[in-house]
């Protein structure tokens, strides 16, 4: 299931490589987050990429262009698939991003973080932003495609809109996917999740799915669930 990303959302090299031997095959790749990259670094991404592994590097680069492109540059020398940046970094930082990437031998995807799935409304005007969360979301959007990038990161619930109006061609990675993996609740921070055939059906490019595979009794089955899970829609 090319399209389903696991989030390595784990302390330890050791707890990482134990679940991508284990569900490599069945998934398509691998994300590895802040949590798992400050313990482990930069050799966890070259480990994996060197197995042949397609690594999601989620840093959310959000830093003065100049940096942010180094930053990419880096990356793609890992070995990093896809890399996140933060949109709220501006058309400036984000063309950088892109044209980082675009020069190196074996360029990742960048994609663009719009609003984090942990916001709802009264979050979104906590921090300042008084339009609707959904308007965000898609000017977030277009800034990103309009800058270069290959696609942004959303949460399920805005994809129909994102669609219509960005089109096919730019990627969208949706994290936020719950059911699917019986024995795991959804008891953390995301508030604005979907199935993940109804996300896929929606128009999301990729999947990511953490706890719901990670915390299973048995991960790898978990992942044979969701993956069948996603078989189901009308797409």
């Amino acid at each position: 299931m090319q399209e389903l990303l696991v989030a390595l959302d784990v302390n330890s090299r050791d707890q990482a490589l134990w679940l991508a031997d284990r569900l490599r095959g069945t998934v398509g790749g691998f994300k590895i987050g802040s949590r798992l990259f400050t313990t482990e670094g930069p050799s966890l991404v070259a480990a994996l990429a060197d197995r042949g592994d397609r690594i999601f590097l989620d840093l959310k680069y959000h830093d003065i262009p100049t940096v942010v492109a180094e930053a990419v540059r880096a990356a793609g020398r890992l070995g990093t698939w896809m890399l996140t940046v933060h949109t709220a970094g501006g058309q400036a930082m984000l063309s950088a991003a892109a044209e980082a990437a675009g020069g190196l031998e074996r360029p990742p995807h960048v994609v663009g973080v719009t609003v984090l799935t942990s916001f709802d409304e009264a979050e979104l005007n906590r921090v300042g932003v008084s339009r609707a969360l959904g308007e965000q979301v898609e000017s977030l959007a277009a800034l990103a495609v309009a800058s270069g990038l290959d696609g942004i990161v959303a949460s399920p619930r805005e994809l129909g809109p994102l669609r219509q109006r960005l089109g096919p061609g730019p990627l969208i990675v949706t994290p936020g996917i719950r059911g699917g993996a019986a024995g795991v609740s959804g008891g953390d921070d995301q508030r604005r999740t979907l199935g993940p055939a109804e996300a896929l059906d929606a128009g999301a490019s990729y999947l990511v799915v953490g706890r719901p595979i990670i915390a299973a009794a048995d991960p790898l089955a978990a992942a044979q669930t969701i993956a069948a899970a996603c078989q189901t829609g009308g797409r």
